[in-house]
Parts: C-alpha cells; structure tokens; sequence
C-alpha cells in the first residue's frame, strides 16, 4: 500500500496484492509489492520516505530484514501495527484487552492484548478455518450440483457474497448454472467458525483475562454472516474497520512514521496483564511527509496467501552488509544479534 503517512484512513494512493510463489520465500514477494509501488510512487511524482513491512513470526522478520541487504526499511510486529490504527480510528477501548481474529486467506491468527500498553498476552494458530478453506468448500458444493469452476473463480463469488445475499454461477465449459445463496456458504463455513470459537475460548481461559472486544480482521471477516456469528457466539462486541484486510499497514504507516531512526526496536510478550506502561516511543519531527510505504505481508491481506508458516523459505537472499531495518513490535523468538 503507497499512501500518505498523515492520512492512512483515506483511499491509498494505489495498492496491490503479491501471490507468494510456490516454493518461494516470503521475503520474494514483500520486495515484489514494495518495487511495485516504488514505481508507482515513481510515476505519480510521489517521494517515499519511509518503507515498512508486517511480519506474523520471527522466521518472516528475520528472512526479510537478511534480503533488504542495505535498504532502510521498518519491520513491524503484525498485532501491534493492527492495534495501533484500531487506536488511531478510535476503534479499541481504553481499558482491558482486546482480541484480535485475523481470519485471512492461509489460516486464522487470534491474538489477545492489552489496549493500555500493547502487551501480547498470547497468540494462537489453526490453518483449520481460512479463506482457501472456504474456497474449496464452495467448489465441492458447486460440484455436487454438477458445476466445475477453478480457485480464482470460487474465490470471486465467495467475495461478491460478502455484498449479495444471492448470485448465479456458471460454469464455464458447459454453460451450465446454479443459485447460489450468502446462506449456503455461511452453513459451509459453520463448523469451521464454532471450531474456532472454541479455539478463543481456550486461549481466554489460559490467559485468565476477559476480553472487553473482538476486533474481527483480515479479508474474509468481510462476509456479513461471519461476524455476525463470531459476535454471537462469543457474545463480545464487535471492532470491524470497513476494510479489515488493510489495517495492518495502515497501522504499519502510523509506526514507520513515529520511530526514532534506529537499527532495532524491539519489545517483550507477556505471559500475563502487564501492570506498568512501557516506555514511550520518542517522537519524531513534525516535518511534513509527502508520502509514506506500508507493505502487509499477511493472510488474505494486501499481500494474500503471503505469511503461511507452513510455506516458509529456508533459503532467502543473503548480503554481506548488515540490513539498517528496524524491528518494532512484541516478536515472540528474538532475532538474534548483530
């Protein structure tokens, strides 16, 4: 995402989403969607002045930061870039924790934090429920009424049923048609929302702390039917931005613009509530910036399909000289040093 760093909430300047290539790195595709919107910084006479990436895990920061080789670039924790724009738009209480439930293309993410210092209280995992799940559900229940249709065309009506209740679809060799209805494909996705549900509530009860919301994130969190339940049967209020899939950079481009220019900034998770407030990030100048990168690298987010663990490279790019990147965020397997 190219946008400027004093207006993340308004439209981006442009955007694009980088597929990960099988048996590619994750780092291949982040330098793929950054050298996009560098040249369309380029062709809209924009100057960039600053650069950064979101990462899930410390396998993603550290194969990033090793192929940046000597570009400047900011590497942000992905649950803090998310509760920092939540907080930006006034979306996240004051007080108490807060989930976060990523639910992308590769897998669901379900952090739980503290909104008054940014402590990670846990993180939990499951490739159980996810946007490429849900896909191949929809092309078995065309299947059944005897239609053949490919991944990109499946994942195109499970998008348009986030904003219709009912579409036909075709199937392109034989010409023939089906009704398919936003309730057929909530009743496909319905074991997997009640099997994650349970997955919150686990996490809630190893933590002891009670959530005061849910923040429901990442693209497939789009589709009307799923929040609802998730809202539901967790019986939480619900944070929703009207673009959940864009939140982590947008918050990425509020912390890119707010470090101090460091090589590394890193902080601490937390096994329980924090009770002090860490340190205050100092401030930066109060220059105006032109315009300021954010590339997510995350499930079903502006880069889709980019951060499945499962996929990691164990061979990304490496330079000789040391990377100037900034790490900033709450990573749960420190880097190791310099």
């Amino acid at each position: 995402m190219l946008t400027h760093s004093d207006q993340p909430h308004l439209p981006p300047i442009d955007r694009c989403t980088v597929l990960r290539r099988a048996g590619g790195g994750v780092e291949e595709s982040v330098f793929t969607a950054i050298r996009r919107m560098q040249d369309a910084a380029a062709q809209r006479e924009e100057f960039i002045t600053g650069i950064a990436v979101t990462c899930r895990c410390s396998l993603h920061q550290e194969a990033v930061r090793t192929a940046a080789g000597r570009s400047s670039l900011t590497i942000v924790d992905e649950p803090l870039a998310q509760l920092r724009y939540l907080r930006f738009s006034d979306q996240l209480p004051d007080e108490g924790a807060v989930l976060l439930y990523d639910l992308g293309a590769s897998g669901l993410t379900v952090t739980e934090a503290d909104c008054r210092t940014d402590a990670i209280l846990a993180v939990k995992r499951s490739t159980v429920l996810g946007g490429d799940g849900h896909d191949a559900l929809l092309r078995w229940h065309l299947a059944h009424g005897g239609l053949s249709i490919d991944k990109p065309a499946s994942r195109a009506y499970k998008e348009a049923l986030t904003t219709a209740p009912v579409l036909t679809a075709t199937d392109p060799d034989s010409g023939q048609r089906m009704v398919l209805t936003r309730n057929d494909f909530e009743e496909l996705a319905d074991a997997g929302i009640h099997h994650s549900v349970s997955y919150v509530r686990h996490m809630i009860e190893e933590t002891g702390v009670p959530p005061q919301a849910i923040a429901l994130l990442g693209g497939c969190s789009r589709n009307p039917g799923i929040r609802e339940a998730v809202g539901q049967l967790l019986d939480l209020p619900v944070i929703y931005d009207p673009e959940p899939e864009f939140v982590s950079a947008r918050g990425a481009v509020l912390m890119a613009d707010q470090l101090p220019s460091a090589r590394r900034v890193r902080g601490v998770r937390f096994g329980a509530r924090p009770t002090q407030r860490p340190t205050a990030t100092a401030p930066v100048s109060k220059r105006k910036l032109i315009a300021a990168l954010a590339v997510t690298a995350m499930l079903g987010a502006t880069v889709a399909g980019l951060l499945s663990t499962n996929r990691d490279s164990s061979t990304p790019a490496r330079h000789n000289t040391p990377s100037p990147v900034e790490v900033a965020g709450t990573p749960g397997k420190q880097l190791p040093p310099k």
